[in-house]
């Protein structure tokens, strides 16, 4: 049976606690600090054991990490790991979620199959902030970046700024890939 800290002193417990629910959420210290109304480096030393937890700092953490007192008292609770996302289609493009989401962003990676049908790029071509980075599996991929017309073969990764005019699609076939996006790049690629 796997540990799951309760036996741990309970202010030992609460400081790992903070941090695994900061770090899940892809939280700074900075953002968790100014909702919980505390200096950045008081919660830094709280998290490090550098400072004593007071039980009037506990509701604040609660709300700034979107937990319960319970859940942020209590021990930590082992997820599981794997990711189940569904598949998703659009614009001849259909993803599979590798990562799970946190609610602050942050990256994600996904896997692609980019249908044959995908071969004509959009008029003007997409420009948001961030960067992309993707790694072709199988077939053969198309990026306009700028003025370039790129042909991207298998076993080849591209990792370019996404202020940069581009697109992708399938040259002669399916193309399979992993991409890694940040916020800008998921709504672009994924929702818009």
């Amino acid at each position: 049976m796997a540990d799951d800290g309760s036996d741990t002193p309970l202010d030992q417990r609460v400081r790992t606690r903070l941090r695994q629910l900061r770090t899940e959420r892809g939280l700074t210290l900075q953002q968790v600090a100014e909702v919980a109304n505390l200096d950045v480096s008081t919660l830094s030393r709280l998290e490090s054991g550098k400072r004593r937890l007071a039980i009037d700092h506990l509701p604040g953490l609660a709300e700034a990490l979107g937990v319960t007192l319970d859940e942020l008292l209590g021990p930590a609770v082992v997820h599981d790991p794997r990711v189940r996302l569904p598949p998703r289609t659009r614009w001849g493009l259909t993803s599979w979620p590798l990562t799970h989401r946190g609610p602050a962003g942050g990256l994600h990676a996904y896997r692609f199959l980019v249908d044959p049908s995908r071969d004509t790029p959009p008029d003007p071509l997409p420009v948001h902030e961030g960067h992309d980075w993707m790694y072709v599996l199988s077939g053969r991929l198309r990026l306009l970046l700028g003025d370039d017309d790129l042909v991207i073969e298998p076993g080849e990764a591209v990792e370019f700024s996404t202020v940069v005019p581009h697109w992708f699609g399938a040259i002669d076939g399916p193309v399979e890939l992993i991409a890694i996006f940040g916020p800008h790049g998921e709504r672009v690629h994924l929702r818009r």
